[in-house]
């Protein structure tokens, strides 16, 4: 038996024995349990727990059925609250052990309700004769395996509702083994499905997808390729989808394929937050670095400010331009063109000097923009980050080598129940 000392950044138990780190997934800080180990090295070993003998006053009993086989959550037996301050101490380690900073200020976690929460995922589908036909869930823990999966409790109750109905669909077409991935999207009214094919369908097949969409009032996309190629199938529609930011006036379009965050409850949170800390003034010029859609842009528009967005796709450039144009807010707003990976000081100068920043990369950070920063580099960063340790190294290099202090941070809790950290930090000068 060993004691728990506290959870890694994956959500595992972290104890020591023999002078090896021992990781357990399923064991939580303060508990004494018993592990196997499944993968053995010689400064660590990866487990999985086998009898809790001291548990943790913050174990829960998971609600999903499918939770110790699916890979889609990893936190579940442990209390929604204390995932959020899990994920504050995972989010300040590494600050500090990577950029060697600690914030000024640890700002409110943002968080919302833990369950049925995500309107968007990737459903994987798998036929397998010997199990009676297709399967249709998330990714088995530790596996390529799809999981055996006829509900989920993160999705809301309407489309999880929809996987055993999705399974008899997919068995019942003309090439069930050629359905490889199920992708939700959900908009403004629109619960839409992209269907992955790698075969045309058969006009059976299509009758098929009609009848579903009108029974379970879906609308279906059919993808032959890749995520561009996806197209509206049925109902007939222009393949667009709509978020609202309620408290900014504003209406979002997106295509289903097209990036958006799964949880639009904390998105609009967020928005709220970091228009909140980044501060726009009305006749200031503000940079949206990585601004995909126009997410936060359109937001910091309606200050009165003018933002000029930088986004690497041509596709979601011109979906800003569109979103900024329904909003009424194409005369505030310009959207370019850049690849913020490659960018250098010249490139960036091009485009004048900035009062504020606000920088949302994915999970690779924005090291070369950082570095592209002039000597009149604006005078505050708000930083949305989906990945501590490329946040930890963007902020050295903000405080070491750009003159910025980090004022504040804290953790956005976008996926309940996975290890998944988001976070946004503040940088003033």
């Amino acid at each position: 038996m060993i004691r728990v000392e506290s959870l890694d950044q994956e959500g595992r138990g972290v104890a020591h024995a023999d002078g090896k780190v021992i990781f357990i997934n399923g064991a939580l800080p303060g508990e004494i349990v018993t592990y196997t180990p499944y993968l053995r090295k010689s400064k660590y070993e990866l487990a999985q727990v086998q009898q809790i003998l001291k548990p943790s006053a913050a174990r829960t009993e998971p609600r999903c059925r499918h939770y110790d086989i699916c890979g889609g959550c990893s936190m579940q037996h442990l209390d929604a609250r204390a995932q959020v301050a899990v994920k504050q101490r995972v989010l300040e380690d590494t600050l500090w052990h990577i950029g060697k900073t600690h914030p000024q200020q640890v700002l409110p976690a943002i968080y919302g309700e833990p369950w049925g929460y995500r309107h968007r995922a990737r459903f994987s589908a798998r036929y397998v004769a010997k199990k009676g036909g297709a399967l249709i869930g998330f990714r088995e823990k530790r596996s390529s395996r799809v999981a055996d999966m006829t509900t989920c409790e993160v999705v809301p109750p309407r489309i999880a509702a929809l996987l055993v109905p999705l399974r008899g669909l997919v068995n019942a077409l003309s090439i069930p083994d050629r359905v490889p991935q199920i992708e939700l999207a959900i908009g403004d009214g629109v619960d839409a499905l992209v269907l992955r094919v790698l075969q045309p369908l058969s006009a059976g097949d299509e009758d098929l997808l009609r009848q579903f969409a009108d029974r379970h009032h879906a609308q279906f996309f059919v993808q032959p390729q890749g995520p561009e190629s996806a197209r509206p199938f049925y109902p007939a529609s222009d393949g667009m989808l709509y978020y609202a930011l309620p408290e900014f006036g504003l209406r979002i379009g997106f295509t289903p394929t097209e990036f958006t965050q799964v949880n639009p409850a904390v998105n609009a949170v967020l928005v709220r937050r970091a228009v909140a800390l980044l501060g726009p003034r009305p006749g200031e010029r503000i940079a949206d670095m990585f601004c995909g859609l126009g997410n936060f842009s359109l937001a910091i528009a309606r200050s009165g400010a003018s933002v000029v967005g930088f986004e690497g796709s041509k596709s979601l450039v011109r979906r800003a331009q569109a979103n900024a144009a329904l909003n009424q807010l194409a005369a505030r707003t310009e959207f370019v063109v850049d690849d913020l990976f490659r960018i250098d000081n010249g490139r960036l100068a091009r485009f004048g000097r900035f009062d504020r920043m606000l920088i949302d990369p994915p999970r690779d950070g924005a090291v070369e923009l950082i570095k592209a920063l002039p000597d009149d580099a604006p005078r505050r960063i708000v930083y949305v980050s989906c990945n501590p340790a490329t946040l930890a190294r963007d902020v050295g290099l903000l405080v070491q080598t750009k003159g910025y202090a980090l004022s504040a941070a804290g953790v956005v809790n976008m996926f309940p129940h996975t290890s998944h950290v988001e976070s946004i930090a503040v940088f003033d000068r």
